[in-house]
């Protein structure tokens, strides 16, 4: 879809200087502008590239002054950055603005379905699922018996959603999204093997909620493990049954949450960070990638390392970590001139 400089700037309520009629199909880098793109200027370390960039329309803060001549058409605005995300946003619901019905699907006669859906080639809608309005469900998705899904949501290619979840509204779900698989749980057995402890529970998503690919959530043994409103998930995380992720809260990649544990809101948590079952992780908590949480955290407090511990006493160790060799080597030394002396 092309859109004029003149869209973008009533869109951006911002000044044209050039030609108002240049059109843009596609975005770029301001180093990689091609005819036919829009981009962005906001960091005065790319002014250069201003001057030779190919892009048709280039986003520029207010108080731009070329300092020679420019052939690309500029908007202008309050906020470059804020602006293009602005136009990223309105480009995305553009994009994947796709309503109707493709051939082949299966939808249960049960099944309740709001209205501007759109359901893709190959998704399953199993039985009594509930969708609200405005819901877009790419290809291959499985929608088990009993789901809820709210309304606005986007559950991209590939999204499994067991029986039995519950789905707020203006949520999104990227490919390989799975949610209310079993919970890790089993009994061991007097020879040695293990028995299946069943999960009943189910997976609760409240509204604004962001997941990843890869991510998948399990449901509860009993109850509900719930992520709450406004949880950004990464990709490729691993929330355990039972677990209870509090509003706002954001999770980098890689990391993984054990069963039963309740971590607070406005928490950050960076990548690769395993957290022990059966612990609370209050509000406002910060947690450094890699880090290892075996025991409760209090409120407030910024931790790293493993076992993790207070960010500040973190660094003042790691010095001393990095000089063992060194340390070790001393008192090696001592010792052996203190055995000479005493002899």
């Amino acid at each position: 879809m092309n859109f004029t400089a003149q869209q973008i700037a009533e869109i951006l309520e911002g000044d044209i200087v050039g030609n108002p009629n240049v059109e843009v199909s596609k975005l770029s880098k301001i180093e990689e502008g091609e005819t036919g793109s829009l981009t962005f200027l906001s960091n005065p370390k790319y002014n250069p590239y201003l001057y030779t960039t190919k892009a048709s329309i280039a986003i520029v803060n207010k108080s731009f002054t070329p300092e020679k001549e420019i052939e690309t058409t500029l908007i202008k605005v309050e906020d470059a950055y804020a602006a293009f995300s602005k136009v990223l946003e309105f480009y995305n619901e553009v994009k994947n603005n796709k309503t109707g019905r493709e051939q082949p699907h299966f939808i249960s006669s049960t099944a309740l379905i709001g209205t501007n859906e759109y359901i893709g080639a190959f998704a399953y809608i199993g039985e009594h699922v509930t969708i609200g309005e405005n819901v877009k469900i790419y290809p291959n998705v499985y929608v088990g018996d009993n789901v809820v899904i709210g309304n606005n949501c986007t559950l991209f290619s590939g999204v499994k959603i067991y029986s039995e979840t519950q789905i707020g509204n203006n949520c999104v779900l990227h490919s390989g999204v799975i949610l209310g698989s079993d919970g890790f749980g089993f009994a061991p057995n007097k020879e040695g093997t293990y028995s299946k402890v069943p999960q009943t529970g189910n997976v609760i998503i409240e509204d604004y909620v962001d997941i990843g690919s890869a991510t998948t959530i399990d449901r509860a043994t009993l109850g509900a493990t719930i992520i709450r409103k406004g949880v950004k998930l990464d990709n490729q995380i691993q929330i355990a049954h039972n677990v209870e992720v509090g509003e706002n809260t954001v999770i980098a990649a890689q990391t993984g949450v054990s069963g039963s544990t309740k971590i607070g809101k406005n928490c950050m948590i960076g990548g690769q960070v395993g957290v022990a079952g059966h612990i609370k992780i209050g509000d406002n908590v910060k947690i450094g990638a890699q880090s290892g949480v075996t025991k409760s955290v209090k409120e407030n407090q910024v931790i790293n390392g493993t076992p993790a511990f207070g960010f500040s006493d973190f660094n003042k160790s790691y010095v001393y970590f990095k000089k063992l060799p060194e340390l070790v080597k001393t008192i090696n030394n001592l010792e052996k001139k203190y055995k000479t002396q005493s002899e």
